[in-house]
């Protein structure tokens, strides 16, 4: 028989004898997601060229995935997902037991990423989102930490920073600046910012409203397993009851047990929409957000003092964390080690006004005292779910106030989930509250099996020197494969754009940490200097592929920037060969 009539005979029998029959090729990603019933096996992988031609001839369709259903051609990967979609729609009508299949509470990244996929799946869903005030009584409106007080007010004032320094740069450039005096002014500045904020705002509620999601701008709390109670701002109380919940009540500032923190300092919930200058500031904290909002700060010329209990940047790799931490010092920020504040105390009101600050050394106990137009608190934040109620449902909470979570997102309790900031020893980032949410709710709602992967995930502190990373930390890298296998290559580095205003060749740093028992594959990936969340983007990629060393010596760079110095690398730490820079 010859090849073609053999294959035909094949194709149209398993058609004939199956009820539901997927042609499929074992390394195609869409044959895996839609496979219904294998009965070809791995057939196709030996026979691709006849068999296709044969569907060809039968359905009028080359490619696969194919399906047949009953003998008739349904098509393939979308019309699959399409059926599949539609017949889970029918399978699970909305409950009429309950308002909503799905109430969301929290709208920030995560939550608003959860209800909306959730709506465009057929399902009726609910967000509440309410902000209490600060104890300085600033609110804000949808979105969230990192729209409204985190990542784009953050990164918008870096930015207005970093042209305060480009400005000073330019004269080496030729530019001829009519003074030499540069001055930002903070009030346009923060109204700038607010407008854009504003504008994010109103794009999620008419988002919400375009995907059929109801928006509840109040504060949800538990009270069973399926019904919750919404008070609004005028203490309008209101019943609401669910199928399925979702956590993403986010995190605020905390604050010190001291005299005077809450009544006269204020956090980063406040900062960036403050109405007036700053002034003399002291921050209080080495957290991302401590040494972001102090980079800043002494980038638009104000005086600016750091307090830190202990180390910096907390988690991260210490030798970067460090060497951020010396380029804000060279730049004029000045810090005080190995502090913790005692007292806050008001010396006279006013916009800013000046506080005194009382000090003690963590070392001898010595008191120090100064005095300040405005204290930012940045030593951390807590998650909101000690007031919403989930006592009532006995949902497990860890000591931190954050809630343990299974790999699909789930609390001990069936039907209430928990994504973001507040899900325990998930990363705190705003991309990863947004792809978890998505995600569950695909899993959910869409019949996908997908999870967050929670690994590997590059993150960027937008310190006036910005340090960009992903993978392990150089100890977190000797903790769990130990010191002797791992080889850690690394080099300064001088860009070009530093060279004609003559800044130091030896500031900016990378490395890259590699398993020698795993033909040196990249577990962490480190560097600091100019752009470098753009820079990391691309490697953290590269690492999701499974990126060695290997692959970083046969890439070609891109010249002259400062990325191409991650192909060009091999000097080890382990050698003690010089790194320093002298021209690029």
């Amino acid at each position: 028989m010859p090849p073609v009539q053999s294959a035909k005979t094949l194709v149209e029998q398993n058609i004939k004898e199956n009820a539901v029959m997927l042609f499929s090729k074992t390394t195609c990603g869409y044959c895996t997601r839609v496979k219904i019933n294998m009965v070809l096996n791995d057939f196709l992988s030996e026979n691709t060229a006849e068999i296709q031609s044969v569907l060809l001839e039968i359905s009028g369709q080359r490619t696969v995935p194919n399906v047949f259903i009953h003998g008739q051609h349904l098509g393939g990967a979308d019309d699959t997902f399409r059926v599949s979609r539609l017949l889970k729609m029918i399978e699970s009508p909305p409950n009429k037991q309950y308002d909503y299949d799905l109430i969301v509470i929290g709208g920030g990244s995560g939550g608003l990423a959860a209800s909306k996929r959730a709506s465009e799946l057929g399902k009726k869903v609910a967000v509440c989102d309410f902000v209490p005030p600060t104890p300085m009584g600033k609110t804000w409106g949808l979105g969230g930490t990192c729209v409204n007080v985190g990542c784009i007010p953050k990164k918008l004032m870096h930015q207005a920073s970093l042209l305060g320094k480009s400005i000073q740069d330019a004269k080496s450039y030729g530019w001829e600046l009519s003074s030499d005096e540069v001055n930002n002014k903070w009030t346009s500045l923060v109204e700038m910012v607010q407008n854009h904020i504003g504008s994010l705002n109103w794009g999620y509620r008419v988002q919400l409203r375009e995907k059929k999601v109801t928006y509840v701008n109040a504060y949800a709390k538990f009270e069973d397993q399926h019904t919750i109670t919404a008070v609004n701002k005028r203490g309008k109380e209101t019943t609401m009851t669910a199928d399925k919940f979702v956590i993403a009540v986010g995190e605020r500032p905390r604050y010190p047990d001291i005299p005077g923190a809450k009544e006269f300092c204020i956090t980063s919930d406040d900062l960036f929409s403050l109405p007036h200058s700053p002034g003399k500031t002291l921050v209080i904290g080495a957290s991302y957000v401590a040494l972001e909002c102090a980079g800043f700060l002494q980038g638009f010329g104000l005086d600016v003092t750091v307090m830190v209990r202990s180390i910096f940047l907390r988690g991260f790799d210490q030798q970067m964390a460090d060497k951020a931490a010396d380029y804000m010092e060279k730049e004029g920020v000045k810090f005080l080690k190995k502090c913790v504040p005692v007292k806050v105390e008001q010396m006279e009101s006013g916009e800013p006004g000046l506080l005194r600050v009382t000090s003690k050394s963590t070392e001898n106990g010595e008191e120090v005292t100064g005095e300040y137009n405005t204290v930012i608190l940045a030593i951390g934040r807590d998650s909101v779910t000690r007031t919403i109620g989930l006592d009532k449902v006995n949902v497990a909470l860890a000591k931190n106030g954050k809630v343990p979570t299974n790999d699909d997102d789930r609390t001990n309790i069936e039907n209430i989930y928990c994504i973001g900031d507040n899900a325990e020893g998930r990363p705190e980032l705003t991309p990863v509250a947004i792809q978890a949410g998505r995600l569950l709710s695909e899993r959910l709602y869409g019949g996908s099996d997908v999870k967050c992967d929670y690994e590997g995930v590059p993150t960027t502190v937008f310190t006036p020197l910005e340090y960009s990373c992903c993978g392990l930390s150089e100890e977190a890298a000797i903790a769990k494969y130990g010191e002797d296998t791992l080889e850690i290559y690394h080099s300064n580095m001088w860009p070009l754009e530093w060279t004609v205003p003559g800044h130091d060749s030896n500031t900016c740093y990378l490395k890259v940490i590699t398993n020698l028992l795993d033909n040196e594959r990249v577990v962490g990936i480190h560097y600091l200097g100019p752009n470098a969340g753009e820079v990391m983007q691309g490697f953290a990629v590269a690492m999701k592929c499974g990126m060695t060393k290997e692959h970083l010596n046969t890439t070609i760079g891109i010249h002259p920037t400062a990325a191409e110095t991650f192909t060009l690398l091999n000097t080890t730490k382990r050698s003690g060969g010089d790194i320093a820079q002298t021209g690029c």
